[in-house]
């Protein structure tokens, strides 16, 4: 085989992924892409075993989960945003240590609510986060996860798909 031939279906792939839209499709085209690459460049004597184990590296899932332990939310609604019932979700990506805090350097948006300043009081918020650390084989671990914040104002109306969220006082509407 020449070593052309090796790398065309990285070379074809490479040609199309940039036009990917959906950023996750790019990634995963693009690991579609170096395996085939990989695969196409073994040699005699390189089992496809081997291979596989090459890309099984990625580090194990912890045995348990963290579990957070504030009594309560440290998240404080910003007083301009309650005054007009403006409502909001934020996604957060957060870096837990193997002692249960927040690595705030590393607290990232994963979804924004749409509003600056609810995702601001969400990332300030989760500095004052505190956890059961993630435990893989019974010791403490790191683990990142994804952790949703619910703004809600107690006199607006329920977002889209909030049925999920219990509101305090308020029956389910039957008809």
């Amino acid at each position: 085989m020449t070593p052309s031939a090796r790398w065309a279906p990285a070379t074809a792939a490479a040609s199309y992924i940039p036009r990917m839209r959906n950023r996750r499709m790019r990634r995963g085209a693009l690991v579609l892409a170096a395996a085939l690459a990989l695969a196409a460049g073994c040699g005699e004597g390189r089992s496809s075993h081997a291979v596989a184990q090459a890309f099984q590296s990625a580090p194990d899932a912890p045995d348990e989960v963290p579990r957070m332990v504030n009594r309560e939310p440290p998240f404080r609604y910003p007083a301009a945003l309650y005054a007009r019932k403006v409502q909001g979700n934020v996604t957060l990506r957060l870096l837990i240590d193997s002692g249960g805090r927040v690595h705030a350097d590393s607290t990232r948006i994963d979804e924004s609510s749409g509003f600056a300043a609810l995702d601001s009081a969400a990332v300030k918020g989760s500095e004052e986060l505190r956890f059961v650390p993630a435990k893989l084989r019974g010791a403490p671990v790191a683990a990142t996860i994804l952790f949703p914040v619910y703004f809600r104002h107690p006199e607006a109306p329920a977002l889209p798909g909030d049925t999920i969220l219990n509101r305090r006082g308020s029956a389910p509407e039957s008809k």
